[in-house]
């Protein structure tokens, strides 16, 4: 199999996680070519910027130019390779190790025997600071109090710290200078005296208007077979008290070689524990391989971008947090995201993962069953409920790993969920929910509101609109539907009458308000008048992957969504209809490129949806579109490819659907609101599991080959292998064939 860590390697990437919540991830790095970290680091949804640097000085204390000749990252570092203008070749491992440690590992090689010194050192607004913490005790530490975009604050302690022995430091307040990592802008250049530091604080003066520098020093016996040294920043949230770590640890031995060089063991160094760390996330899941290179690297770059945004949490479980809109930062998680990456999750080698993230996400239910939208972000604000398929969630994951104890111990919380959904967003009973406003969802430049509020929030203005939405209706019927299964199987029978009610009456309001026959689509209902909107968008499709639709209704899906006219674009499919008066592949309204369009960029959050209605409808009354599903998702994951280059995988916000370029000068790579692993496994490898057993019916990809391996379903672990039309499944070691087109059912 694929070594995954080696497959996703390339030279134009920088994101760096220890997969606790700290992360190095800035949108639009200025300094990824000069040593250190530079450029802000992401704690939560707090940044922190700048952390330190690395300057390389002669024994007279004069700077030695660095230039970056070479970079190369994978999920576990970042590499690059460095020339100095004495002649010698450094190369440094930048990673992120658990507990917020921003390690920078040097080997420097030269032709002869020479000394040399490098300083790693940091610099901070000195008006930041607790003056009163500025030590140094083996490391330079301070304390700073950093804010969010809402003005929350947060303390943080920071230390600086050379592994081994510290030959020299000092700290100094300074009147203000630009904070660049430039040696000559420090006092250091100045204060370099005897080959070293004076080993002194300076505090003096007033800090109001000063800048804080602080350093450590490492002199370095170069060789030809190379000296190594490591530096690293700990940053520790104060008011997170799992990460209260009083210094930075020692790291692992070192390991001496043969030659009698002090060259570290691979997994002696911290590059080296971060990429064990690594394999062992992806070991966590089943093992894909496929003739088809986009798909393959797709797959595993998904996993990456799960991991990479995980935070881990006491129970041993993770929660995936989005990216906080509008600033490229990371924060815990969101109604969006958590229901998505419950569908991926579900594939690893244990439902704890899976399970913990909705535990997570329900530990901040309010009194009245609502839950903040942006946990730590805002606690003001409403869930957003278009962003909530919880139902759907509950449900594929059981499908997967059923467990009546986990159902009961959910069914509390969501029930009071669906309360106050119910309550809050149909209080008339209609059978419908509504959307309170486009900024709820993030939806502020789009067709389907400015049908009911013309010139609002588009312009601007307070987006007073409200309107009952296909999508949350949808999400609320399969709701309804998850709670009246669970309320059996978690010992509440007589629960599961009421659901069935609430169920029914949105199947009944949906078939009589939202669906038109003319039309042969869904649409959104205007609150004000009752009437259908007729806006035609993605959202119009999501009723197609559940009960809410009848053999009769496919023709409508293929007349709208395979159209080229309409949602059928080489990168499909647009938010909204090619045909739409506010159209726009290119994120533009009303002449304006705007952030969040949602007037005809590709969303792959909708596209997930879009493609759950396709394999829905293939399978359940009309088989022909099975190679339309199977084109789908092959452009669905090209498109995620910068320029069609396979070295290049990723994952923005919104792409154009012609000529499908991502959202780029958003600056948010890595958005995790679709759901493509479970794509892969479900559409590409045919494996789907339900409360009967699985079945495993690959769609027609035309594969020369495909595998899958130790997949755990229901209590089996299967492997399923594709060679042309053939199909290969061992179960618990038993082998069966098939091929493509004729299912093959695995009972309980």
């Amino acid at each position: 199999m694929s070594d995954p860590i080696a497959l996703l390697a390339r030279a134009d990437k920088w994101y760096l996680s220890a997969t606790d919540g700290i992360a190095f991830a800035p949108s639009f790095p200025q300094w990824l070519d000069a040593p250190g970290f530079w450029d802000e680091a992401t704690l939560h949804h707090y940044s922190f910027a700048p952390l330190f640097t690395v300057s390389a000085v002669d024994d007279e204390g004069r700077a030695l130019s660095m230039r970056a000749v070479a970079r190369r990252w994978t999920p576990a570092e970042l590499t690059v390779d460095y020339r100095l203008s004495n002649g010698m070749m450094a190369s440094e491992v930048r990673t992120v190790q658990p507990g917020g440690v921003f390690a920078s590992e040097w080997l420097v090689q030269g032709l002869r025997h020479a000394p040399l010194h490098l300083i790693a050192w940091t610099a901070r607004e000195a008006a930041t600071i607790d003056r009163s913490s500025v030590k140094y005790d083996g490391a330079f530490s301070f304390e700073a109090t950093v804010h969010d975009e809402r003005g929350e604050s947060l303390p943080v302690r920071a230390e600086l710290a050379c592994y081994g022995e510290t030959a020299s430091w000092s700290a100094y307040l300074t009147a203000r200078v630009p904070l660049e990592p430039r040696w000559e802008l420090t006092p250091f250049a100045e204060k370099w005296a005897g080959e070293g530091l004076p080993r002194e604080i300076r505090l003096d003066g007033n800090a109001k208007d000063a800048i804080l520098f602080g350093a450590v020093h490492r002199t370095l016996a170069v060789t030809t077979d190379g000296a190594w040294s490591t530096f690293a920043m700990r940053l520790t949230p104060l008011q997170l008290p799992r990460n209260r770590p009083s210094a930075i640890a020692e790291p692992p031995r070192i390991a001496v070689a043969s030659g009698g060089a002090n060259i570290p063991a691979h997994a002696a160094t911290l590059g080296g524990a971060s990429r064990r760390r690594w394999a062992e996330h992806f070991a966590q899941v089943p093992a894909f391989r496929c003739s088809d290179p986009y798909l393959e690297r797709c797959y595993w770059y998904r996993w990456y971008g799960l991991w990479f945004n995980a935070i881990e949490h006491d129970a041993g479980a993770i929660a995936a947090p989005a990216m906080c809109e509008g600033t490229g930062e990371l924060h815990t998680p969101s109604a969006i995201t958590v229901p998505a990456h419950v569908r991926d999750l579900r594939w690893l080698d244990s439902p704890e993962l899976a399970r913990g993230t909705i535990r997570s996400f329900f530990a901040h239910q309010r009194d009245d069953g609502s839950v903040p939208a942006r946990l730590y972000a805002d606690h003001r604000s409403d869930v957003g409920v278009a962003q909530s398929n919880w139902g759907d969630a509950i449900l594929a994951l059981d499908a997967m790993w059923p467990d009546d104890e986990f159902l009961r111990e959910m069914y509390a919380p969501l029930s009071r969920y669906a309360d106050w959904l119910m309550l809050a967003r149909d209080a008339v009973a209609s059978g419908m929910i509504d959307i309170a406003s486009p900024l709820e969802i993030g939806e502020r430049h789009s067709s389907r509101f400015e049908a009911v509020d013309p010139g609002g929030a588009s312009h601007g203005g307070a987006a007073s609109a409200r309107l009952k939405g296909i999508d949350v209706t949808t999400y609320a019927y399969t709701l309804a539907r998850a709670l009246e299964t669970m309320a059996h199987r978690a010992g509440h029978p007589p629960d599961a009458r009421r659901w069935r009610v609430i169920r029914e009456r949105i199947d009944n309001s949906v078939r009589e308000h939202m669906w038109d026959d003319g039309d042969e689509m869904f649409f959104d209902v205007d609150v004000r008048n009752g009437e259908r909107t007729r806006v035609k968008t993605a959202h119009s499709f999501y009723p197609y992957a559940t009960e809410l639709v009848t053999a009769s209704d496919l023709p409508g899906l293929e007349r709208h969504l395979l159209d080229p006219a309409e949602f059928w674009t080489p990168f499909p499919v647009p938010v909204t209809s090619v045909d739409d008066p506010f159209f726009s592949a290119y994120g533009e309204w009303r002449g304006q490129r705007q952030e969040e369009p949602w007037n005809g960029r590709v969303r792959p959050s909708v596209n997930s949806h879009v493609m759950d209605a396709l394999g829905a409808a293939a399978r359940s009354g009309a088989p022909s579109l099975r190679d339309a599903a199977a084109l789908y998702l092959r452009r669905f994951v090209r498109m995620m490819f910068h320029d069609g280059d396979l070295d290049r995988p990723n994952s923005f916000e919104h792409y154009n659907p012609l000529a499908g370029q991502a959202s780029v000068y958003r600056g948010l790579d890595d958005v995790q609101r679709s759901w493509i692993v479970d794509h892969i496994v479900t559409y590409v490898m045919g494996i789907r599991a339900h409360d009967r057993g699985i079945t495993i019916d690959p769609l027609p990809f035309g594969l020369e080959r495909a595998e899958l391996v130790c997949v755990h379903a229901r209590g089996r672990e299967l492997d399923v292998r594709i060679a042309g039309r053939r199909v290969v499944v061992t179960v618990d070691g038993e082998t069966r064939e098939s091929v493509l087109g004729e299912a093959l059912e695995i009972s309980d």
